[in-house]
């Protein structure tokens, strides 16, 4: 049968003989022109593929709708709202519109940073025999940037914050078009900073001193703060001239402001392809660490529940993924609590916080950990109802972890609680857990994906089922968070424990109706063979 190269690479031209030129001569390497549009293509080839691979394209064009009417809504209603545009409350959130423009571009940095450059439009493994450039790469984690709930939630802010502060008037209309460029140029330096993070810590000891140089930032964060001096650094952060490019009516003023955030946009993107390009050219140390490891030989558990219960453990708590983002997690709300020193009755809504970004790190797709040993374990001697039981348990415990973690931080300047708020915020640990732990359990096993965890990037469902799955359980860990909020400022700490018995009723129930689904065999099967692919 004929043959054909296969290579998708362009074959070297053989060197002309000395003084001769052809039009139609190649160097050994492409030029970078070449290069960038080649990029630019294969991300669209890399969505189509994405999209086709849908299960369920609906219901993607549907969320895409929403998104939209959403973000709508958040740029217009507000500036329809009593007092808005006025001199009163709406002056004061435009004064703090410039503070705001700069949090969003830190928090951008620390997203970014903790996802090891972002988010992975084609996983490692596919992209290792397939030509996905590092500007490719680097492209299609700047295009998954929006589908992240954190970041929807800031630009909703943002949008409706500056809505309300300028009313309806035809200024709004440039000054919204001011705030989403500035938006995406924000996006754009973070992940252009999170690339030159990750190449850094790929060099010999590069990891060490990227976690001394967190360390060092965190320390400068909490000095400022005890010198008073943190506000003040902020209102000097250099934002103001795009809000007065946001605010005035002058239509020079405004496109100049649009042009130089369009000039600064393209010019992150450009400059974030080269730290891409150098990462991807060095060796991922702390993931070979983890897979080059090996662990000493300790006493076998005495029942196969402790056996897997040891298996889980070490295949959460040694992933590179789940070291990031817990510490992420566990650390920035508390750290802002201590900043803004929250009193033990707001302090209820961080367990809900830290809870379902715990769950977002694995706990929603929670049976993809076994990957291809998903097969093998099947194969041992244990009941189904163990293996639930384990996967269940260390989850509860991840998200544990975490809460108290969060909780024993910020309550170094809260002062001594009350009974009321101890029981509110104990009771909002516990109930905030067992909904997380049992939404998780529910959706692994109905809609599970195949991931690979190996990756620092890797996130346990599509990007647009993230969003989903973030934006239910935000909705009801905040709700829960809220409500204990109120009966924290209750004398009697008795209620809310009557409260909270209900809640943990009705999770429990419905974390039985998970483990009675795992326990069919041919739902257990459906699950394994998605997992191990």
């Amino acid at each position: 049968m004929p043959t054909v190269a296969s290579s998708t690479e362009t074959p070297p031209v053989p060197a002309p003989p000395r003084g001769l030129w052809h039009p139609r001569l190649r160097g050994p390497r492409r030029s970078d022109l070449t290069d960038a549009v080649r990029a630019v293509v294969d991300v669209g080839h890399l969505l189509r593929f994405r999209r086709a691979t849908m299960r369920r394209r609906g219901a993607f064009a549907a969320g895409m709708t929403l998104l939209l009417l959403l973000t709508a809504t958040a740029a217009t209603v507000p500036a329809l709202t009593p007092g808005a545009g006025g001199d009163g409350r709406a002056f004061e959130v435009l004064l703090l519109l410039p503070t705001a423009l700069g949090a969003f571009l830190a928090l951008a940095v620390v997203s970014a940073t903790a996802s090891g450059g972002g988010r992975e439009l084609l996983a490692r493994d596919p992209a290792a025999v397939h030509p996905v450039s590092p500007t490719t790469d680097h492209l299609g984690a700047l295009l998954l940037a929006p589908l992240n709930i954190a970041w929807l939630l800031q630009v909703w802010m943002l949008l409706g914050t500056t809505a309300y502060a300028l009313g309806w008037r035809p200024l709004l209309v440039g000054a919204q078009a001011v705030l989403l460029l500035w938006v995406l140029t924000a996006t754009a330096v973070a992940q252009a900073f999170a690339w030159a993070l990750e190449s850094a810590r790929r060099l010999p000891h590069g990891v060490v001193g990227v976690r001394a140089l967190v360390v060092g930032l965190l320390g400068a964060v909490v000095g400022l703060q005890v010198a008073g001096q943190l506000v003040a650094t902020f209102d000097r952060i250099p934002t103001q001239w795009v809000v007065i490019g946001m605010i005035t009516g002058d239509p020079w003023v405004l496109a100049r402001t649009l042009l130089v955030l369009l000039g600064a946009f393209l010019l992150a993107v450009v400059l974030g392809a080269v730290p891409a390009h150098v990462a991807a050219h060095r060796v991922p140390r702390d993931e070979i660490g983890v897979e080059g490891s090996s662990y000493g030989v300790r006493r076998t558990p005495r029942t196969d529940l402790g056996v897997l219960l040891r298996t889980d453990r070490a295949s959460v708590w040694r992933a590179v993924p789940m070291r990031r983002g817990i510490t992420v997690l566990a650390l920035g709300p508390a750290l802002v609590a201590v900043i803004g020193n929250l009193p033990w009755s707001s302090m209820t809504v961080l367990p809900g916080l830290v809870a379902s970004g715990g769950a977002l790190l694995f706990g929603v797709n929670a049976w993809c950990l076994d990957g291809r040993g998903a097969l093998w374990r099947e194969s041992l001697p244990v009941t189904a109802a163990a293996v639930f039981a384990a996967r269940a348990w260390v989850l509860a415990e991840f998200l544990l972890v975490a809460s108290l973690v969060t909780v024993a931080v910020a309550a170094l300047r809260a002062g001594l609680p009350t009974a009321a708020e101890t029981a509110a915020l104990v009771c909002t640990v516990v109930v905030v857990t067992v909904q997380v732990v049992a939404a998780s359990m529910r959706w692994s096993a109905a809609r599970p994906y195949a991931v690979d965890f190996r990756s620092a990037r890797a996130t346990p469902a599509p990007p647009l089922g993230m969003v989903g799955y973030s934006a239910r359980l935000a909705i009801s860990t905040t709700f829960t968070g809220l409500l204990f909020s109120g009966l924290s400022r209750i004398p009697e700490w008795r209620i809310s424990v009557l409260v909270a018995l209900p809640l943990l009723i009705w999770s429990a129930a419905r974390l039985h109706r998970a483990y009675r689904r795992w326990l069919e065999p041919d739902q257990r099967a459906r699950v394994v063979t998605t997992v191990a692919v």
